[in-house]
């Protein structure tokens, strides 16, 4: 590759017709999927599964669940960090998130809406629902490719059943000048996977594996899907969670929406029999991800530079 052709993240597309467990094209897409979270531990995935109005509905939505006063914001509150109303922060201070447990249920979205909205507001609440709802489906597919192409279909039904959802919806503030400012700090997530839709304000950056940084650019009919530190454990290292950071520049405000597969609390990570060997040791000590998160967020774990390996590395 020209040294001077900027690195893109894979591009991957999903809306493939025929795109069905078995047939060559999903023998073909999973390949592609298996390759690129090996060496980037993300790609741009394109999907159709999203009309053009829900992804407008989306932006709308997450606009005025923003702009509500803060002290009704505060009333989403959740004993799991970052599950509830994150906000207020002193280093990050263009960045605020609201989390929304389990937001392909229109139970748990209902619950609420309607604690923000006291009058109601069944808009919201649909366009929350439906938008997770399809992510979900997507989160499914990428997880049974991986389980698939490490020949682990043995482990599928338990892998699916071992996660929730969380849906973090996030607002960075334009800072107002043209000097880059942190939007949100480098970190890898804690999740399974990750899959992101981001207006067309860009800010989004990945570390490849030499540490450089990628200016993340998606289309307007495509998510960036990543891996988190549990599906790194769960494969003993044979994929790659990167380190993502958001940077903003201007005068407009970014507003993203994010789907996470989140262990169960109780449930135990722990690499299959199979993906461990001679040349590929054991990395990481079984582990509870509630035990971990509660780690992540402790002043100790702030100071390391990987809070997994300090965390249960072998």
């Amino acid at each position: 590759m020209d040294s001077e052709t900027p690195v893109r993240l894979p591009v991957i597309d999903f809306s493939k017709p025929d795109l069905k467990p078995g047939s060559p094209e999903w023998d073909f897409v999973r390949a592609e999927v298996r390759q690129a979270l090996k060496e980037f531990g993300c790609f741009e995935a394109k999907s159709d599964k999203v009309p053009v109005q829900t992804r407008k509905g989306i932006f709308g939505a997450l606009e005025e669940l923003f702009e509500l006063p803060l002290e009704t914001k505060l009333r989403n509150r959740s004993e799991m960090p970052f599950h509830g109303y994150v906000g207020q922060y002193p280093d990050v201070p263009l960045f605020e998130s609201m989390g929304i447990d389990d937001a392909n249920i229109m139970e748990n979205v209902n619950s609420l809406t309607n604690n923000l909205w006291p009058q109601g507001n069944q808009t919201f609440s649909k366009t929350i629902q439906s938008f997770s709802e399809i992510l979900s489906e997507l989160d499914g597919t990428i997880r049974r490719m991986v389980l698939e192409s490490f020949g682990l279909e043995k482990y599928m039904d338990e892998h699916m059943n071992s996660t929730n959802y969380l849906l973090r919806v996030m607002k960075y503030k334009g800072p107002q000048t043209s000097e880059t400012k942190i939007g949100l700090n480098a970190h890898t997530d804690n999740s399974v996977v990750t899959i992101l839709l981001q207006n067309q304000v860009e800010g989004l950056e990945v570390q490849t594996k030499d540490g450089q940084w990628i200016n993340v650019k998606p289309s307007l009919d495509s998510f960036i899907a990543m891996i988190g530190d549990s599906l790194h454990a769960w494969t003993n290292g044979r994929l790659y969670s990167a380190y993502h950071r958001v940077m903003m520049t201007g005068e407009v405000a970014r507003y993203s929406a994010g789907l996470f597969s989140i262990p169960k609390g109780g449930y135990i990570i722990k690499a299959p029999e199979e993906l461990v060997d001679e040349e590929h040791p054991l990395l990481f000590k079984p582990f509870d991800h509630v035990e971990f998160i509660r780690f992540f967020y402790t002043e100790a774990a702030q100071r390391v530079q990987s809070t997994l390996k300090t965390y249960c590395g072998v």
